[in-house]
């Protein structure tokens, strides 16, 4: 699923060396102290980077393992019960572990072990939801009037009924109906890959929610992150996640303070790592501890392929996230 993010009044940067070779000096547009501290810290991230050998030869995803095939066509109601994980099945879900399965890399194939439906689905299930007070718990849509999401109140009408302009999001699950064993793409350590998923048709929804259906004991580990030895540079943030990879166009999550002002993307692009992260200018007066995460969009030189995308402050791999 592609996502953008518009940061009105935010500029962005679209750096800097991109495909140098590896250990090259990145080319700046300006001369900043922010921008300088980044490229230096950056420097030494991308030439710390030591994957190891499971990073070209195993199965190691770097995104969540909850993936959606296609454009599931979202409500807002149908949203929040997938980004919470409040599901309830309509189907029977086998307990029997699948035979092997495949992962198919854009450099070849790996033969893995997979679970069963029963057990994926206990994986997408993050329990139900709370209970709204005045709304029913039921599935939403038109097969349900008077329900969320099918047009119709949620109380009796008339003068005595509540008035309000303020829209609801429901509190209820999504209702799976079918299951069955196939694929669905997935970012990687060896690029994007079709991986064995369970997919799961669900009502209200027009594309499968799929869950990756690789027995844990195949996934590799991520590796050890190798971090600068000095602190963090004054004005400069760390990645989160991210948040969407569409070709040369990457969108990702910077930690910055509540207070924290001219948020500014920052990207150092090489031949085999891309290092992210993020310039703020820091409130001088008072303002609370209190850490939120500000989306970014920058716009590589070249596509991302199979490149790591790393943390300026932690060196470590970011992963694709959707909640």
């Amino acid at each position: 699923m592609r996502r953008t993010a518009a940061l009105l009044g935010l500029p962005l940067l679209m750096i800097v060396a991109g495909c140098a070779p590896a250990g090259s000096e990145p080319t700046l547009t300006d001369s900043e102290p922010r921008r300088d501290a980044f490229t230096s810290r950056a420097t030494e991230v991308a030439s710390a980077w030591r994957p190891g050998p499971a990073w070209t030869t195993g199965y190691l995803p770097l995104q969540d393992p909850t993936v959606l095939v296609g454009d599931p066509g979202f409500t807002p109601d149908t949203e929040a019960a997938f980004r919470n994980g409040w599901y309830r099945d309509q189907v029977d879900l086998s307990a029997a572990k699948p035979a092997d399965g495949t992962v198919r890399f854009p450099d070849g194939s790996l033969t893995v072990p997979l679970i069963s439906a029963a057990e994926a689905y206990g994986q997408l299930d993050q329990g139900d939801p709370p209970p709204c007070g005045g709304r029913p718990k039921g599935p939403a849509g038109p097969k349900f009037p008077g329900r969320p999401g099918a047009g119709g109140p949620t109380v009796e009408p008339g003068p005595d009924g509540p008035v309000s302009s303020t829209p609801f999001t429901a509190c209820v699950p999504l209702t799976v109906t079918a299951v069955q064993l196939g694929a669905a793409p997935v970012r990687t350590s060896r690029g994007e890959a079709q991986v064995p998923a369970w997919l799961f048709t669900v009502e209200g929804l027009s594309a499968p929610v799929a869950r990756i259906a690789v027995a844990p004991s195949a996934v590799a580990a991520a590796p050890e992150p190798t971090a600068p030895a000095n602190p963090a540079p004054q004005g400069v943030v760390g990645a989160q996640d991210l948040r969407s990879v569409d070709g040369a166009t990457l969108t990702w999550r910077l930690g910055v303070g509540s207070c924290d002002t001219a948020i500014t993307p920052l990207v150092q692009e090489r031949d085999d790592v891309v290092v992210v992260g993020g310039g703020v200018t820091t409130a001088t007066g008072p303002c609370n501890a209190m850490m939120k995460l500000e989306p970014v969009t920058a716009t590589l030189k070249a596509p991302l392929g199979d490149r790591p995308v790393l943390d300026v402050l932690t060196g470590a791999p970011l992963r694709l996230t959707v909640s």
